[in-house]
């Protein structure tokens, strides 16, 4: 079914693109996959499992598309929009990005941009393909899984770029709205890694023994981008590149959600307060490439006098991938934790772990991307008991993916 669908939307993108090929272009791809999956129940399906695809056993699906449509509509003027169709946990369509940029031609080192609507912060060095995908891997970091499940700039950015002969300097802000449940996947089950990208249209799934302990019913999904307490959040940012040789990211966000708001309903979905530095690095070293992330900050929800959750955060990943040729391995490791801080009611969920994950890229053509991916997730959640499974567990996740590329 979606080979279907997603054929056909690359096929209208290419009759548009023909009807308007000077300021139009698009892009897309299909991902087919094979996979051995994680023998613990995944987290997409309702489980506590680190990965992606878990119940054990093998399986061949097409496992999502994206379609990304850009128009440059001035030569200042930028417009994109960007959908994705994935059938994880259940079939949906989602609008990942949308937005209008404006970035005034500059004959000076100096130049500014605006942008508003739906769209990525600037904080991730991996996820920089189609779609927010990963060119180094098919799963990104447990930081980057989580910032794509739970995370958009519905909004506004402006960014200052200074053009150095040998570096560049940029500073970033943003007013971010409809962020206020970002944070509750860390509370409700910790880190997960993982390509599932939620984008406006799209809902997340609670783990069932979550929902059980809340007294929900089971599945539990909720919208991550939701607006309860009418307030404005805001990041900013700061960043140094030297082409060639590496440069430094800096960011803090922090979503000013106020933690005693939540909708209405039978199942209401809580604001979060969430905040977090995260701090990234990338070094060139000839063909070798390494890129390193660290992330620390603290969710929390306090509803009423008699219920408060409060979760503290940390996580950090090392990369070094080939960056020549057809055929291009990459190596990274993780590390992570959560910890539920003493005032919490629910049992103090914690949480510690690491994974491994290496990746072989070959690019036979420039629409085909074949890649073989081995990811080992060994984690420690006291959570688990609640599940009758011990709270140690390791998932092991093996996928050969072939993605057509427009």
């Amino acid at each position: 079914m979606i080979c279907r669908i997603a054929l056909a939307m690359l096929a209208c993108a290419g009759a548009m693109r023909i009807a308007a090929a000077a300021d139009f272009s698009a892009h897309g791809y299909v991902d087919c996959r094979l996979i051995s999956r994680a023998g613990e129940r995944s987290f997409a399906d309702g489980g506590l499992g680190k990965t992606r695809f878990g119940g054990g056993g093998l399986s061949a699906t097409c496992v999502q598309a994206d379609l990304t449509l850009t128009a440059q509509l001035t030569p200042a003027l930028l417009a994109l929009a960007d959908v994705q169709y994935q059938t994880t946990g259940r079939n949906a369509f989602s609008a990942l990005e949308a937005y209008l940029r404006y970035r005034p031609v500059s004959t000076t080192p100096l130049r500014w941009s605006f942008k508003a609507g739906e769209f990525f912060m600037p904080v991730s060095l991996e996820n920089d393909a189609i779609g927010w995908t990963s060119p180094w891997t098919l799963t990104p970091s447990a930081i980057n899984s989580w910032l794509g499940e739970e995370f958009r700039t519905i909004g506004a950015e402006g960014r200052v770029e200074w053009r150095g002969t040998t570096n560049t300097f940029e500073g970033v802000a943003g007013l971010v709205r409809l962020n206020d449940p970002a944070g509750e996947l860390l509370a409700a089950r910790g880190w997960s890694l993982s390509d599932l990208v939620t984008g406006v249209g799209g809902r997340v799934r609670e783990p069932d023994v979550y929902a059980t302990f809340n007294g929900a019913p089971v599945p539990l999904r909720f919208n991550p981008f939701a607006e309860n307490d009418g307030r404005t959040g805001w990041y900013a940012g700061a960043s140094w590149k030297m082409p060639g040789a590496g440069g430094v990211t800096l960011l803090r966000y922090d979503n000013e959600a106020d933690p005693a708001t939540h909708s209405n309903g039978a199942s209401p979905t809580f604001s979060w307060h969430t905040d977090f530095w995260s701090l990234g690095a990338e070094a060139d070293a000839g063909d070798i490439v390494f890129l390193g992330q660290a992330l620390t900050g603290s969710t929390e929800i306090v509803p009423s006098p008699y219920f408060s959750t409060s979760t503290s955060f940390r996580a950090a990943y090392l990369l070094a991938g080939w960056n020549r040729g057809a055929v291009r391995p990459t190596l990274r490791f993780d590390a992570f934790t959560t910890e539920q801080l003493p005032r919490s009611i629910d049992g103090r969920w914690r949480e510690h772990g690491n994974a491994i994950t290496f990746a072989l890229n070959w690019r036979p053509y420039a629409w085909l991307r074949v890649t073989g991916e081995a990811l080992r997730v060994h984690s420690w959640r006291n959570q688990r008991l609640d599940e009758g499974l011990s709270p140690q567990q390791t998932d092991n996740q093996v996928q050969l993916s072939a993605r057509l590329i427009y």
